[in-house]
């Protein structure tokens, strides 16, 4: 059975939206792990736009599950992994004019660097995803790396304008799944999946585990969390039963 990371960034962003204390993420959090979420995923930007430092010591304190931390691979950000030690770091680009993360980490000539900072987290106790767009040659750098695992960008294939582009996308990813397991790598998955793309990619049995966060945190703006959280986990087993 894959596992459900429950990404609750966006619930703070309603919260920052007003400087408000609601509605709060860690909350959100334990709703999520209350409707059976595997996981909680939250990403701690350099500029605050939504989770705050005080969200993620909170949630290191209350959730049950396992929390994976998406941070860039900057000092400042090194230096708060290894002050809350969270069970996951996934390191991710980011850009401050980005709406949301456009693609994926530059592996291949930024290769030192994010060695230097994956051994650091390692040392700590702490396992390491390298955040990838779908290509062998960034899978094959990511070895080079010795994270623990990778998370292949879905993001083209969820903005696929037609079905042709979604099904090559699909295959893209289908194929850096298959040579991740290959290389020893785990392999995880997410952005832009949600209730009507999930399944072709849920069906890839290489895939491990999905992050999702803003497509379950606009459904549960009708259903509520815990239903919301319930449905992508039946969409995800559905596929996964066949």
């Amino acid at each position: 059975m894959a596992r459900l990371s429950v990404n609750v960034d966006h619930v703070a962003t309603v919260r920052q939206a007003r400087l408000s204390t609601e509605p709060d993420p860690v909350t959100a959090a334990a709703l999520a792990e209350l409707a059976g979420a595997d996981g909680i995923t939250v990403h701690l930007r350099e500029d605050r736009r939504h989770i705050q430092d005080r969200d993620l010591h909170l949630l290191r304190k209350t959730i049950k599950t396992r929390l994976n931390l998406e941070l860039s691979a900057a000092e400042e950000m090194l230096a708060i992994a290894l002050e809350v030690r969270p069970d996951m770091v996934t390191l991710v680009p980011e850009k401050r004019q980005e709406l949301t993360t456009e693609g994926g980490l530059d592996v291949i000539t930024r290769m030192g660097p994010l060695a230097g900072f994956v051994a650091t987290l390692k040392e700590a106790g702490i396992r390491v995803n390298l955040f990838v767009d779908p290509s062998p040659e960034a899978i094959k750098a990511c070895r080079k790396i010795d994270p623990d695992g990778v998370e292949i960008h879905t993001g083209r294939y969820a903005d696929a304008l037609n079905d042709a582009i979604r099904e090559a996308e699909l295959k893209r990813i289908s194929d850096c799944a298959v040579l991740s397991r290959r290389l020893g790598l785990k392999t995880h998955a997410g952005h832009g999946l949600g209730y009507g793309n999930i399944k072709p990619v849920a069906a890839i049995k290489e895939i491990e585990e999905f992050a999702i966060g803003f497509s379950i945190i606009a459904r549960s703006v009708y259903t509520g969390i815990e239903e919301a959280v319930r449905e992508m986990k039946r969409l995800i087993a559905q596929v996964r039963s066949t």
